[in-house]
């Protein structure tokens, strides 16, 4: 059975709740055991025993947050060949797919073992706090399937 991982930081709940959800309609597949961890709470080399990680920020002026960037670069020192990673954000605003973006590009550029399974998620959330604009968690279980169906293949 193929194993996924879901690693986040959130300050309001938001991008938790993205996390989740995702994870959620991953399990419901009943072919993808899935893992959700907050950052501060995830062992680095443990990574090596997952097939997919997904990694999930608050956009942060445009970026994802500082401790999910350091988070990719560490990723880039374990042996993750073969292994397939995905991103996602939660933004306000004009800043969607900013951080999702740009994490993609870090974890190209800094950790080439992984391959990107699926272009990212960016779920609206409405002001500073949220909560996720309506009609956006559909959209989590879609990619949740999505990427469930992209890991069967």
């Amino acid at each position: 059975m193929a194993k996924a991982v879901i690693i986040y930081e959130s300050k309001y709940g938001n991008t938790k709740t993205v996390a989740e959800c995702i994870a959620e309609s991953m399990k419901e597949a009943n072919s993808i055991e899935t893992a959700v961890y907050e950052l501060k709470t995830v062992k680095l080399d443990e990574l090596v025993d997952y097939d997919m990680i997904l990694i999930g920020s608050p956009n942060h002026m445009g970026s994802a947050t500082r401790g999910i960037r350091k988070f990719i670069d560490g990723l880039g020192k374990l042996n993750l060949q073969g292994k397939w990673v995905a991103c996602f954000d939660t933004c306000i605003g004009r800043d969607f797919e900013k951080a999702m973006k740009k994490m993609e590009k870090q974890v190209g550029e800094k950790v080439p073992g992984l391959t990107l399974v699926a272009p990212g998620l960016s779920i609206r959330v409405d002001g500073m706090k949220g909560p996720i604009t309506e009609g956006e968690l559909p959209k989590c279980k879609d990619y949740g399937v999505k990427i469930t169906n992209l890991m069967k293949e």
